[in-house]
């Protein structure tokens, strides 16, 4: 599926191409890479844009997915006979719609609402015919072109970033002010830490997120934008600490909204709040931060 995206395509190599989506790859929307070689082209991460559009400006030969998120896999069905690769602990939300359910972790209503969101508004298309990489596998797109997968869990299972010559994927790891999502049930915000901590010692000349800041050009500034990142983990830590200075339950600390602001409205909000609450409470008891004072009521110590 060939498409002109025009000054919408940002080249940052000879191989390597940028598909800027709308907003700066704002959510829904995300920020795809067109890797060309010499005897392959990949398209990774293909965006609701990509669909809109009806393709990139290339005959695709495989699908590289960072991880089985919605906004990361809208594309698959768009380019039915290309191979779809993501990493080996991801594949079952490639493969199925039950498969992407389980990763959010979602049931019930919450469940069925988010399905027709991500039929609807995100084009999901089960790809069972998926095939599943590890850490440090290079797709090799011939001409001394190489995509090496860098497995980055913690947002994912799976998640994965890419080094393409002198351009980093990043995927979402984006660097924005909302910081690090581990809220789902395969998230886990100890993995996402070492995860920032080993991508944080990548060397590019371009540093590329899906959503928002897009390219990052310089080491300077990318070290910048992640530490500034990585701390909002620990801000989060200090307000929950803070709020537990009275007796509390996770139910509590749903309804007060350590990750999303109170406006927001989605389906896996309250899922997401309580996902990271308990994932912080549990390192707080770890760190003797905070204790159980009586069945799931929490107080710092």
């Amino acid at each position: 599926m060939i498409a002109d995206w025009g000054t919408d395509e940002r080249k940052l190599t000879d191989a390597v191409s940028v598909l800027c989506g709308t907003a700066n790859g704002g959510y829904p929307s995300g920020n795809s890479l067109l890797i060309r070689g010499a005897s392959e082209t990949v398209v990774i991460d293909p965006s609701v844009d990509v669909v809109s559009r009806g393709g990139v400006p290339a005959p695709v030969d495989a699908v590289i997915n960072s991880h089985s998120h919605e906004d990361h896999i809208a594309g698959n069905g768009l380019f039915a006979e290309a191979r779809v690769h993501v990493h080996k602990a991801d594949l079952p939300g490639v493969a199925s719609m039950d498969g992407l359910m389980a990763v959010y972790g979602l049931d019930g209503d919450a469940r069925a609402d988010f399905e027709r969101t991500v039929i609807d508004e995100f084009h999901f298309t089960p790809r069972p015919d998926a095939a599943g990489f590890s850490d440090g596998h290079v797709f090799d797109l011939g001409g001394g072109t190489n995509v090496e997968a860098v497995h980055l869990p913690g947002h994912t299972r799976g998640h994965s970033g890419f080094r393409i010559g002198s351009v980093f994927f990043l995927s979402d790891i984006d660097l924005t002010g909302f910081g690090p999502y581990y809220g789902d049930v395969w998230s886990d915000l100890d993995d996402f830490e070492e995860s920032l901590v080993k991508v944080r010692e990548e060397e590019a000349d371009f540093y590329v997120t899906f959503h928002h800041k897009g390219v990052i050009e310089g080491r300077d500034r990318f070290v910048e934008l992640l530490d500034g990142f990585h701390s909002v983990i620990g801000r989060r830590h200090g307000a929950m600490l803070e709020f537990l200075g009275e007796p509390r339950t996770i139910a509590d600390m749903v309804s007060h909204r350590f990750i999303y602001r109170p406006h927001v409205e989605m389906a896996f909000v309250d899922s997401v709040e309580q996902r990271s609450a308990e994932m912080h409470i549990a390192r707080m008891i770890r760190q003797g931060e905070a204790t159980e004072i009586e069945p799931g009521r929490y107080r710092t110590t």
